[in-house]
């Protein structure tokens, strides 16, 4: 039986010998070697030629150099460009080479597209945002800065009233345009604004006594203290104010007590002298 077998296996490989070293055969598949083989290293030669396989190049530094200089040096070293983004750029002339993408001395494929942000001629209109809710100095001007503009300290001024560092006042250009902001204001990018804001008050006066004096005297007396008139309550008997007296006032005289710089005194006049004020 394995004799048998044995045989048959013999016998099946001698008729393959026999096929594959038949002339025909060894020329078909030599010839179809051959064409697989040829095939194979086109197709490697046409690949390393598409890609560039192993080569780049270092990309110049066009920054500085002006577009038309910038494009045809990049042409001759087989790059495109495209200009993605203009932009104002406050003492630089229009169409200067700001920044490029890919980065200088970076290294890219032969013809690869470099991408130009360069300075236009005209800067951009800015609106100026609200002051409501971002009247701190800090806050604000970190938020223009954001847009271009060049925020400054103009002068600082004590206010009593006022958390330090608050806007005061907004000016352009020696105009004062802190109202005209909450319509909507509108200036050139990189325009400087000059601000002026609160400092802390730390110093403090006596409370004047106004009662029993005439609200002309009272208001002299309140100012020369370096203080501010708050709420005038008038009764129905003034006909004539500022010969009308004072018989009350808020905060109430107090010899020992003390106000800060800046701070209102509310006054209540009457027309008549008030009863207990005769010896005064």
């Amino acid at each position: 039986m394995m004799q048998k077998i044995w045989l048959k296996i013999r016998r099946i490989g001698f008729e393959l010998y026999c096929f594959f070293t038949a002339p025909l055969v060894v020329k078909n598949c030599l010839g179809l070697f051959s064409f697989l083989t040829g095939l194979f290293l086109l197709t490697f030669w046409w690949l390393k030629c598409y890609t560039n396989h192993g080569e780049s190049l270092q990309v110049p530094n066009f920054v500085g150099m002006g577009y038309r200089e910038a494009t045809q040096k990049a042409r001759a070293r087989d790059f495109e460009v495209i200009v993605n983004d203009s932009i104002y750029v406050p003492g630089k002339p229009p169409g200067e080479v700001v920044a490029q993408n890919p980065e200088p001395e970076s290294r890219v494929k032969e013809g690869r597209t470099l991408y130009f942000t360069v300075t236009k001629n005209n800067p951009d209109i800015i609106k100026l945002p609200e002051l409501a809710g971002s009247d701190d100095y800090d806050l604000y001007s970190r938020k223009i800065s954001r847009l271009g503009l060049k925020p400054r300290i103009l002068s600082r001024v004590a206010d009593p009233i006022l958390e330090p560092n608050t806007i005061v006042a907004v000016l352009y250009r020696g105009d004062t345009i802190t109202e005209k902001i909450r319509r909507g204001y509108q200036l050139e990018m990189g325009a400087t604004l000059d601000f002026v804001v609160s400092e802390q008050v730390t110093l403090t006066v006596s409370i004047p006594d106004c009662v029993c004096q005439t609200y002309d005297a009272a208001k002299f007396l309140i100012s020369s203290s370096q203080l501010n008139i708050g709420t005038v309550q008038r009764d129905a008997s003034v006909t004539d104010e500022q010969n009308a007296y004072v018989w009350r006032q808020f905060p109430k005289y107090d010899a020992n007590g003390t106000m800060r710089v800046g701070e209102q005194i509310d006054l209540y006049i009457t027309q008549e002298k008030p009863a207990g004020c005769e010896d005064q």
